[in-house]
């Protein structure tokens, strides 16, 4: 990656059109959709009126941004909602309702698929592009009624491997209590079994701080992921091998120092990350946590962040 040196946004040739980078990104406490160069330069606001907005989608090839609003946490209404890339024709695609508190999401282009964690649902769910055929893939309750009490069965990121037809997604657990864990599963449920009693799931993590957002270097098998707790090993990026086994490989620690940190993207061909905090800090660094720099601060509570080569 070269140093972001320049004020100019970051252009790549794509069948001979010039390419435009954008970040997108989401302040819960503000309930704003904001967008700017990957340099930090000319910061937009795309949307307001969100109900604490939290995780974010951008579809560049439609002209869309897709996110989820938690709305109130201890009420069943959240929802996701699309808007066009500059702010126009907003459209509730999953009511209020239909999710209870919706965090991260993952936009699976080739399928047609939103999928998305259902915090105080305790649940990992998709649904169609325009919002049909809601499903439930994981049923973390337990047969606790929802609201869910017990912050271990919370799921909060989310992210696809289609390639290999693996969902991962992370269970927080409470705040900085050090019972976090990520986990694995086939995308489809498994004949004869539920999303509450399928046998497939594999805890390929446990026992971290705070984890939250995830996402995945399909090409190198690298899985990338947030944590929001307690350092040294909160509050920080890490990274590890896709391919290990349950147990057998330690966390990479990439990036320390966030303020609670939330989300992440990656820019593979830039070889570099982008992040956000609770504190209102947007982040860039090199993809092996090198030359971390601060691109814009002081947001808002900046919740879900997506990086999108625009047309």
């Amino acid at each position: 990656m070269t140093k972001l040196e320049s004020a100019k946004p970051t252009r790549v040739a794509s069948a001979n059109k010039p390419v435009l980078g954008r970040l997108f990104f989401l302040d819960a406490s503000g309930g704003r959709i904001l967008s700017i160069n990957p340099d930090g330069s000319d910061k937009k606001v795309i949307l307001t009126g969100g109900r604490m907005p939290d995780g974010i989608a951008v579809d560049a090839e439609a002209g869309h941004i897709y996110w989820t609003n938690m709305g109130v946490p201890s009420q069943n209404d959240g929802s996701v909602e699309r808007v066009d890339l500059d702010g126009k024709n907003r459209t509730t695609i999953i009511p209020e309702g239909g999710t209870f508190t919706p965090k991260q999401m993952h936009l699976e282009k080739e399928s047609g698929k939103l999928y998305w964690c259902d915090r105080e649902g305790m649940r990992v769910m998709r649904s169609n592009l325009e919002g049909s055929k809601i499903e439930t893939l994981v049923d973390s309750s337990g047969g606790d009624a929802r609201p869910g009490p017990d912050t271990t069965k919370w799921c909060v990121g989310i992210t696809v491997d289609p390639e290999r037809g693996k969902i991962y997604w992370t269970q927080k657990g409470p705040t900085k209590g050090g019972r976090g864990r990520i986990f694995r599963a086939n995308i489809e449920i498994p004949k004869g079994e539920t999303a509450a009693n399928r046998r497939d799931i594999e805890v390929l993590f446990k026992d971290l701080p705070e984890p939250i957002d995830l996402e995945l270097d399909l090409e190198n098998r690298v899985l990338y992921w947030t944590d929001r707790g307690d350092p040294p090993r909160g509050n920080t990026v890490n990274r590890v091998s896709m391919d290990a086994k349950p147990g057998e490989a330690t966390p990479e620690i990439l990036v320390n120092h966030l303020m609670e940190g939330i989300g992440i993207a990656l820019d593979l061909k830039g070889d570099r990350m982008f992040l956000t905090d609770l504190a209102g800090d947007v982040y860039t660094a090199k993809l092996d946590g090198s030359g971390k720099k601060l691109l814009l601060g002081a947001q808002g509570n900046l919740t879900g962040i997506a990086y999108a080569e625009i047309p």
